[in-house]
């Protein structure tokens, strides 16, 4: 027989959390734990759990003595997590009732300590909020007097789980050092998996059931709303649809209309831009929303039916005049529209109306315009026919497509941009960055094994993926739309204002296109497109003035600065400064910024070129010029195109629509003005995580992912439940970079500002374009 053990230490539990655990020792008899110990006076509790230790170190009257040797701090620590437990119980009083009154099950009702495992879960804290005679189910056996004296029975059984009504809300579980009822800094963290996952089901069944579009989570707000709700505890009252509709609706206006106050606090100083988002909605009806945009944030005004409007010059000038009005005319440097016939007619004569601010069309638009074009060239198209026939293979089988995200350590092919033709080139990127994974995908023995590399579309796909002169045709298209990419990106960036930047972004453009075909007959064929939209549409004095006052790009100028960019210059002097003697004031200080004089020629200012934006630049060093430095700043403030504003899911249409209550209609343009201002706003800190063959990216990406299902070749597939989920990453590529480097070349190409046009006929041009178009017809 085995000898009789005496009582020895038992390491503590690591899950244990309440801040008591750290003052007792737990000893056991015969490897049983049997009872606690202080370390402090050496006192041992048989029974009463850890709230009977905590009374003994709190020096409190109740189930336990004093003990006499406890230190000062940790009495007042044990005395505060006692004041703790009674607030909170106090607090979840009526949880605890409305939680008996949906358990109609009765279950046995135990001390409230005799669980020495009670910390362990995060369904204490609810326990607390019960009868303080009651405790949850327990499944340990152990031994120990109760509050009243009563011995509780050795070898209880085990009782049923709590019910599922009690699961569905836990509280957050206490971490050492906290105390129940408070938490000592930021926002209790889900430690425990189970609980997470029961959190998220929740989120998810609110989302289906509601038919919300599940990209919302991308919405910064989400996470904010997730942290409000953990931080306010189970038990909490969400809003009604009437709290929705009414106060809440009436708070977030007053909430928009502060910060627009604040904005045109800004527009003081730095003017803004007005933009005219103008869009088919999927009624047919042609619908313009009207946006002001400042360095502080872009805000929206308004939203009008204009599908009769842009039918006339004269009603769009009389609309556009009504905006300016409204915003003030001091503030306005330009409005910003489409490039129509009748948009210019009306934007000319909005410039004769008010003549201290300029009209000017879209750049997002007549990029996209020219990627359009480039794209109709007969080996640009065949180049991406072919691609597209890859990444329609790969994403249509859940077996390839994991094998993908394997071999590309999850980085995506597909990512949608801004537009239809943007997205199909920065797939071509996307390709040529991660050609070597997929090359020795197509090479692996993985590939070779599997069932797909027999089959017709994985014959294909693998013959592109291995052949030479795909690679290199995707090379070329890159390294020529890379830079119309980059601007694109940079005009549609709420990260900073875009007007310092156009001009140096295009000269790049011209550039990178004749450093990659060489010979004049092929570069004109691509700079006769940029021209054809830029140089007649697009180019105005704004662009040419904010490259001239951006210290970054104008004082890496070599030689004189061009007559082009100089008359844009004073341009600008004349129309944005109508008071001569101030325009006479800005021409002398005009000197001391082109020879770097006075505080334009510190070494720290030099350095600064590179790293401060230009409008802070001036601000900070152009002191002694105060009176171009407001000209500067207000042009460097300021953006150039209407695109990348995001319009799912809020209700334009409906506004627009026949409503007959005028309480209701008013209501809807409030809710429409809280929705986009908010969408507005988390712009800078929003980061979309999508899938490229979700539904609701399919308008954009249908192309790339799309192909109809040949006869038994599902057959072969696991289906969407067998895909690995992608990575939480968003932005991967280079592209997405949309800073600038200075170009060696310094900005000296005489052929780049002419269009190359003096010494060759266009029919030359036209006859290089038909070399394009045919070369190499058979060559991928």
């Amino acid at each position: 027989m085995a000898s009789r053990q005496g009582p020895g230490p038992v390491p503590g539990h690591p899950q244990k959390h309440d801040p008591a655990w750290k003052h007792v020792q737990i000893l056991s008899m015969n490897g049983e734990r049997r009872k606690l110990k202080c370390i402090y006076c050496g006192k041992e509790f048989r029974g009463g759990g850890i709230h009977r230790i905590k009374e003994h170190l709190a020096g409190q009257k109740g189930n336990a003595s004093r003990c006499p040797r406890v230190l000062t701090e940790v009495q007042l620590l044990m005395r505060e997590s006692l004041e703790g437990s009674l607030v909170k119980r106090k607090k979840k009083q009526k949880l605890a009732e409305e939680v008996g009154s949906l358990n109609p099950t009765p279950i046995c009702m135990v001390d409230t300590f005799a669980n020495q495992g009670e910390m362990e879960t995060g369904l204490q804290l609810l326990v607390d909020g019960l009868d303080p005679t009651s405790a949850l189910p327990v499944k340990k056996e152990e031994e120990g007097v109760a509050k009243t004296g009563e011995k509780r029975k050795r070898g209880r059984p085990k009782l049923s789980s709590p019910p599922p009504h009690v699961i569905a809300h836990p509280l957050p579980m206490i971490t050492d050092g906290e105390t129940i009822g408070r938490v000592e800094s930021g926002l209790p963290k889900a430690n425990n998996q189970t609980l997470k996952d029961q959190a998220h089901m929740a989120v998810g069944r609110f989302l289906y059931d509601a038919g919300i579009p599940l990209d919302a989570v991308n919405s910064v707000y989400f996470q904010r709303m997730v942290d409000a709700i953990a931080s306010a505890g189970p038990g909490l009252e969400g809003p009604t649809y009437h709290d929705l509709r009414g106060s809440i609706l009436k708070n977030s206006i007053e909430e928009a209309n502060n910060v627009l106050e604040q904005y045109k606090v800004m527009w003081g100083r730095t003017g803004c831009s007005i933009m005219a988002d103008e869009w088919t909605a999927s009624n047919g009806r042609i619908l313009m929303n009207f946006l002001i945009y400042c360095p502080e944030g872009t805000m929206f005004l308004k939203t009008v039916d204009a599908s009769d409007t842009v039918e006339s010059a004269d009603a769009l000038y009389e609309l556009l005049k009504q905006v300016v009005e409204e915003v003030g005319v001091k503030n306005v440097i330009q409005v910003i529209t489409n490039n129509t016939e009748v948009h210019v007619i009306a934007g000319k004569r909005l410039t004769e109306t008010f003549t201290t601010m300029f009209w000017t069309p879209c750049t997002a638009r007549c990029i996209n315009s020219v990627l359009e074009e480039f794209e109709k060239i007969q080996k640009i198209s065949a180049t991406i026919d072919h691609a597209q026939a890859i990444t329609r293979f790969i994403y249509n089988h859940s077996m390839v497509l994991n094998m993908m995200r394997k071999f590309t350590e999850g980085k995506e092919l597909l990512q949608p941009s801004v537009s239809r033709v943007a997205t199909n080139f920065l797939a071509l990127h996307n390709m040529v960055t991660l050609k070597d994974n997929l090359k020795a995908m197509f090479a692996s023995q993985e590939w070779v094994d599997c069932q797909h590399s027999k089959s017709r579309g994985g014959i294909v796909a693998s013959g592109l993926v291995v052949s030479d002169s795909f690679w290199s045709q995707c090379t070329t298209i890159v390294n020529l739309t890379e830079p119309l990419l980059q601007v694109l990106k940079m005009v549609n960036s709420c990260d900073r204002p875009s007007m310092g930047y156009i001009f140096e972004g295009m000269y790049r453009v011209k550039e990178a296109i004749k450093n990659e075909l060489k010979t004049k007959a092929e570069y004109m064929v691509y700079w006769n497109i940029i021209d054809s939209r830029w140089d007649t549409l697009i180019h105005r004095p704004l662009h040419a003035a904010g490259f001239f006052l951006n210290p970054q790009f104008f004082y890496s100028i070599k030689g004189e600065v061009h007559n082009e960019i100089m008359s844009g210059v004073l341009d600008c002097i004349e129309r944005l400064v109508p008071d001569t003697k101030v325009q006479d004031k800005i021409n002398k200080e005009l000197s001391l910024y082109k020879n770097a004089a006075g505080d334009f020629g510190r070494k720290i200012a030099d350095r600064a070129r590179y790293s401060l934006p230009p409008a802070d630049w001036w601000s900070t060093y152009g002191g002694s010029c105060p009176n171009l430095t407001r000209l500067a700043i207000r042009i460097l403030s300021q953006t150039c195109g209407v695109s990348g504003f995001h319009r799912d899911h809020i209700s334009f249409e409906q506004i627009h629509s026949q409503i007959k209550n005028r309480l209701e209609h008013q209501r809807l343009k409030d809710l429409v003005f809280v929705q986009y201002n908010l969408r507005l706003q988390e712009r800078k800190g929003k980061k979309e995580h999508s899938d490229p063959i979700a539904f609701d990216k399919m308008d954009i990406l249908e192309s790339w992912v799309m192909e109809e299902l040949s006869e038994g070749e599902g057959d072969l597939d696991l289906g969407w439940t067998a895909l690995n989920q992608p990575a939480a990453t968003g932005r991967n590529f280079a592209s997405s970079n949309d800073e600038h480097p200075v170009v060696a070349s310094g900005y000296g190409d005489e052929e780049i500002y002419t269009g190359g046009k003096d010494d060759m006929a266009g029919e030359d041009d036209m006859a290089g374009a038909d070399d394009m178009a045919g070369a190499d017809d058979g060559q991928i």
